[in-house]
Order: C-alpha cells, then structure tokens, then sequence
C-alpha cells in the first residue's frame, strides 16, 4: 500500500521552501511539524511520557505475525522480542505487537493494557497465552508440565482482545 505525506511551502530564513512532516518523534525531530502516520494516527514516539502507549521499541528475534503477543528477554544484554509461547516455560507474553514483524526488523511491543483488534476466530470470554500456537490467544490455559499458563485478558469478540498481562505460572 502506498503511503504519501502532504506537504506543503513554508517560510525559512533562506526564503521559501517545501516542508516535509515527520511521523516519528525524539530529539532529531524537535521542532518539526507532525504528520499521521499509515494506520491515520500519530506514532507513539511523538507524545510525552503518561499520554501515550507504555511503547518498547525493539529488535524481533524471529517474524511476528501481527497481531500477536510478544515476549521481551535479553539477547547478549539487549532487550528482544519474540513470540509467547505457552507451550514452552520463558516465554510469557509481556506485551503485543499489532503489526507483522520481519525477523531482524524493529518491532514497536505495546506493553500496557490495551484494546487489541485484529484477531480472528476468537471466542469470547477469558484469555490466555495458547499452549499450542506461538504469539496466540487461547480460549483455555496450558495444562502439562512445562507449560506456562498465563491469563492474558478478555476477548471481547472473535477479532478483538483486552490485552492485560497476568502473572506466568509454570506447569511443573
């Protein structure tokens, strides 16, 4: 899908020239004029701390399908994100991602409560890490040994989860 900014002409002290919105905060773009970004919204980096989405930024370790729930653990030092699996004990869900992830590309983990669409075939009700599907939401909770059962909210509808982190249990 093609994505183009507007631009339009201003005045510099050097006289006229077109001027370009950012659609990512920080620092270097102090200044600059905000513009949305592909999903019509502002990105997270451009508001304050306590206003926007609690946002980690991070490096994906494998390919996220998006949405789905995500794993922040230290590579060599280095926070990285990489499916929840409930299948497995390590990799409780901390968080989500709400777009596809390419291995290697940075991933943008939303890691507050939050209303997360997208899904499909979901059933209402409580929510859990899936013991069977990396990165899913499962209508029941991981059983065996091994396991982590973790409650990861509610599903509202087939296509739409409340994310809320709940504390991981290893199945022992």
């Amino acid at each position: 899908m093609a994505f183009s900014i507007q631009r339009f002409v201003g005045m510099l002290a050097t006289g006229l020239a077109e001027i370009i919105p950012v659609i990512v905060g920080g620092s270097a773009n102090a200044g600059q004029i905000p513009a949305l970004g592909p999903a019509g919204t502002l990105d997270p980096t451009m508001m304050p701390p306590g206003v926007a989405a609690d946002v980690k930024t991070c490096t994906a370790s494998e390919a996220l399908a998006g949405p789905c729930l995500v794993n922040l653990y230290s590579n060599a030092g280095t926070i990285t994100a990489r499916n929840a699996d409930g299948s497995t004990q390590g990799k409780a869900a901390d968080g989500y991602v709400l777009a596809a992830v390419a291995s290697g590309a940075q991933a943008q983990v939303f890691l507050s409560s939050g209303i997360v669409p997208g899904f499909t075939g979901l059933t209402p009700g409580d929510a859990f890490l899936s013991a069977t599907t990396p990165g899913a939401v499962a209508a029941t909770g991981a059983a065996s040994a091994g396991q982590t059962f973790q409650k990861v909210g509610k599903v509202l509808d087939a296509n739409t989860l409340q994310f809320t982190r709940g504390e991981p249990v290893a199945r022992n």
